[in-house]
């Protein structure tokens, strides 16, 4: 078998284990749809390279208004690798105790809000104290992690937590342990990581779910689509009218009494 044909058997069975959670994933999106229902957002979280689960939920074709994509750049910033905002400082950032608190300083959160925590490993300890501090405000979290990798894992939370600890749910990528999933001969080391793939499909399933749950309720959902896809005019309206959608409903999140603090 090549290596390219044993990656992509692999991502077969990561599929494969992503049908077997079908019931979880539509719990989510029932607890999701009634968040967006509610004129609130589903807040989705994802330092590293869990990043792009976030912004696959919103915004980008296929997509619609409801979730709010939390990217912190001091997390995420990857590009320059070294140097200035370089790669080591991210993953320092990453476990620096207390960075999720004041990262949702920023929002005023509701009990009729969810939440999206998306991590590989589940054992960094801003995305755990991410969904730690959902939890005391009484806010529902979906976990999305590798549980193999999570298993396989030592937490760098103080008190040996994982993202699983603090979830009402949690979903699998399927990944494997430390992601890579192909060894080739004259290499101790795997190769091409498969968490991203598992990520992706079970964002996208999540959310057609909502969708489908958004209809049924007579409030479909704005649809970012392409002009190929419905016209130019279509288009253009469907994005000025879900980015407005959004910002309605952001600005609910920075809506706060003068006595808060």
């Amino acid at each position: 078998m090549s290596p390219q044909a044993e990656y992509l058997q692999k991502c077969q069975e990561i599929l494969d284990k992503i049908r077997l959670q079908q019931a979880a994933i539509s719990q989510a999106a029932d607890w999701f749809a009634r968040t967006i229902l509610a004129g609130r957002m589903v807040h989705v979280f994802g330092s590293g390279h869990s990043r792009i689960m976030v912004e696959e939920m919103w915004p980008r074709y296929g997509s619609f208004p409801g979730f709010n994509p939390i990217v912190e750049l001091s997390l995420t910033f990857h590009n320059l690798v070294v140097g200035a905002n370089g790669q080591r400082q991210a993953m320092f950032l990453e476990n620096v105790p207390g960075f999720a608190a004041r990262i949702l300083r920023n929002y005023h959160l509701s009990t009729e809000d969810t939440a999206l925590v998306i991590s590989s490993s589940g054992c960094n300890i801003v995305p755990i104290e991410m969904a730690e501090c959902f939890g005391r405000q009484g806010i529902r979290v979906v976990a999305l992690m590798s549980k193999a990798h999570a298993a396989g894992s030592t937490s760098k939370h103080p008190q040996g937590k994982k993202l699983s600890d603090f979830a009402d749910l949690v979903l699998d990528t399927g990944a494997p342990l430390g992601d890579a999933m192909v060894y080739l001969p004259g290499m101790d080391t795997p190769v091409a990581p498969g968490s991203t793939v598992g990520g992706t499909l079970v964002i996208n399933a999540i959310k057609v779910e909502v969708a489908q749950r958004l209809i049924e309720a007579g409030q479909p959902p704005r649809v970012l689509a392409a002009g190929a896809v419905v016209g130019s005019q279509r288009a253009a309206e469907l994005f000025e009218a879900a980015y407005d959608e959004h910002a309605c409903r952001l600005a609910k999140l920075y809506k706060r009494e003068e006595k808060e603090e």
